[in-house]
Formats: structure tokens, sequence, C-alpha cells
């Protein structure tokens, strides 16, 4: 069967999914250009759990070690009631044999690994350049800049531009993120001295208003001290009302809850030395146009309580790059892309928005429920099984469908 032949392929965003797509289609032998609107690329945010669906996309990579060797491994993760020490989760990667684990890195570690990879490929990044819309003439694609540049032909346009995309208005379906109520205050945080090893994600809650997490997330970059990921629930709204109020305040919040927080309260004199994280959900129906592929959260965003969104688009520019391989035109490539997409992220986008509200909501009903029944009930197998397939983003098998198989871990 003919294959597609050698495209020059535009990637709008320098996130990981494009960076992950632009070493996977440069490696296939296409031709890439990487848009970037800052000046020069730089991660957002602080950090994260790499799963094992991420993480085997990384060992496809040959990234693995570099991962690793600047992350942190996680094997569990725990949340308590703040006031009666109850337990409420606690998810442990080895109730499903075969060795899995996640890895907790600084997205700067992240974005730092992948960037210097596309470089040494002798990509183009071409930086200061926000793209602000897309449109098609003589079979290719070109792209409009915000400055008014017309950039082109492209065969192929790479949608990796985040949930405030605005090139997915060109989906062949398109839909917008509908805002969520709660959002989150996120902080990178350098670890005590002499604080022990530390293989958890650990919650504390207050019914489901208040979430605060602790991630060890290893090193931003070789030589670097440990840091730890600090997070903390609040809608957005609340804000005003937060900063009136005063930092201190808010720590002696926090301290009533988690006391052996201190060593991270100390390193926070404002809520400037904060980013707050807002989070809205959607899912395209088809995360592809005429010459328009769309990954990650452009395609796809939701809230974090699963922590499945950079994994979701590393799973997302294999798939892309194993479809192109295998068809003989754009579009029927474009379309098993999103075939291949389709039942992993709509079953994960659902369970996301379905655990949330047990997390993070107003309802007081909801957290008791979770508390009180859920949790004893995730206990008795096979609950252990299921969440840790959950967590590990295996509950639906990703991988068959874009020609991957996992990583072996053991």
């Amino acid at each position: 069967m003919p294959r597609i032949k050698p495209l020059d392929i535009a990637i709008a965003g320098a996130g990981p999914a494009g960076l992950a797509a632009a070493l996977y289609l440069h490696r296939a032998g296409h031709r890439i250009t990487l848009f970037e609107r800052f000046a020069e690329p730089s991660p957002v945010g602080s950090g994260l759990i790499l799963q094992p669906t991420g993480l085997t996309v990384l060992d496809d990579l040959g990234l693995f070690e570099q991962i690793a060797a600047l992350g942190n491994r996680i094997d569990r993760l725990a949340g308590t009631d703040a006031l009666s020490g109850r337990t409420v989760l606690d998810v442990r990667y080895s109730a499903v044999k075969g060795g899995r684990y996640g890895i907790a890195v600084h997205r700067a570690a992240l974005f730092h690994v992948l960037h210097a990879a596309v470089l040494r490929a002798g990509m183009a990044i071409e930086t200061g350049i926000d793209i602000a819309d897309l449109e098609r003439s003589g079979g290719n694609a070109w792209l409009k800049g915000d400055s008014g540049q017309r950039l082109g032909p492209f065969g192929l346009v790479i949608d990796a531009s985040g949930s405030r995309s605005r090139l997915k208005r060109h989906a062949l379906r398109p839909c917008e993120s509908r805002p969520l109520p709660y959002g989150a205050f996120w902080a990178s945080l350098e670890n005590a001295k002499d604080a022990a090893p530390n293989t958890a994600l650990v919650q504390r809650y207050q019914r489901a208003t208040t979430m605060i997490g602790v991630l060890p997330i290893g090193r931003p970059a070789p030589g670097q001290a440990d840091m730890s990921a600090f997070f903390w629930s609040t809608k957005p709204d609340h804000l005003d009302a937060l900063k009136r109020a005063g930092i201190q305040s808010w720590k002696d919040g926090i301290h009533q809850l988690w006391p052996e927080c201190a060593h991270f309260m100390n390193q926070i004199h404002g809520f400037d030395d904060m980013t707050l994280a807002r989070y809205g959900h959607h899912t395209l129906p088809v995360p592809a146009g005429v010459n328009l592929a769309i990954i990650g959260d452009a395609a796809h965003s939701t809230s974090p309580q699963l922590g499945q969104g950079a994994n979701m688009a590393l799973l997302d520019a294999r798939a892309l790059s194993h479809a192109l391989a295998q068809e003989a035109d754009v579009g029927t490539a474009l379309s098993r892309y999103a075939a291949s997409r389709r039942r992993h992220v709509r079953s994960f986008q659902m369970l996301s928005l379905a655990f949330t509200p047990f997390y993070q909501s107003d309802s007081r009903l909801l957290p008791w429920i979770r508390d009180r029944l859920v949790a004893p009930l995730s206990a008795l197998p096979p609950a252990p099984q299921i969440l840790a397939a959950m967590v590990a983003g295996t509950l639906i098998d990703p991988f068959s469908p874009i020609g991957l198989k996992e990583k072996i871990w053991i």
C-alpha cells in the first residue's frame, strides 16, 4: 500500500504535545516547523505525574532514562480527611501486577528533555508568533499570525496550542471549553534538606471545598534542589476575598488543617508566589479538520483530578504519527487518528467529570458519600485493581489502537 509522502507540517505550540509530535514526525521523514507564541519556548505550571501511559511514549521516543533521572518515582496516591484523619484515598500501582509506577516531574524537566531532543534533531522553532487562524487554498493550509503574517503552505497543521486554542474552531465538530467552578493555587517549592524520601502524592481534604496536596517532583534540571509541587484548591472568583484577608490568614488556615506543611508555607510570602490555575472541560467529538490535527489540551481538557493531561497529550502525538504512517492520504490518516483515540479519551474525560465533584465542589453530600461509602468499598477487590488501572491510564487500553506496546517495567 502506498504511504503518505513526506509533508511540510506546521505545529502550533511547543509544549509536551507539540514537541513529542515533532519528534515522532521528524523521525518519520516529514519536514517540521514549530511555532511558539512566547519569545522563548518555556514550560507553564508546576508539577505532574507521568503515568505508565505517558512513560511508555517517552520510552518509545528514547527519553525515559532522562526523565527518570530528573523525576521522583511515585508508587501511591494517598489522601485523608484533614480533621478526622480518616483515609479517603489509597491507590497503589502495585495493585495491578507488572511493576508499574508513576514518575512525578517538574514541568520544566519534561519540557527541557523534549525541547533538547527537538533541538538535537535540528528542527526549526519560530518563536514570538501567536497563531490566530488557519485558511486553506490549493489543497494546502496556511497559518495566520496575530501580526498579520501568512505562513505556509503546509500539507498538515497540528494544533497543540492548549485549551485556549484559536484553531480548534476549525475542527469538523468544534466545541468550546466549559469553565469549572474550582481551580487551584500551585507552587514549586524546595524540599527540606533532611526530608525523608517520599514516593507518594499526599492530599488532605476538608469536605470537597478544600483540597491540599504535596507531590514530590524531583529536580527541574540536573544539579538543582529536589522540589515538591504544593497545591491548594479554590474558586478563582474567591481570589479577591483571599487577598483582602491576607496571606497570613491563608497560611493559618493551612496550618490548622495540615501543620506539617510549615516548611512549604515558609517559602510562600504572598499570593504572587503561587500560580492560580483555572480549569475547563471540553472534548472535541472529532479532533481533526481539513489539513488539521488537534492534539493535547486543544482536543480535550478537564480538571487534573485523574492526572491524565500530559499523558493524554503524549498518547495523541504517538497516535497521530502512527496514523500518518499507516495511511495513503492525509484525510484518511486524520480519520484513523481520531478513531484510535476516541474510546480512551472519552472514557477518561467522562471519569474525570464524574469524579471531580467528589473532591472539588460545594456539595456536602458527595464528600460524605466519598468518605463513608466509597472509601471503605475501594479497599475491597477488585476496586484496588480498578483504581490502580484508572490512575495509570490503562483502564481502557490506549496502546493497541496506536501501534504501541506498554513499557516493560521489571
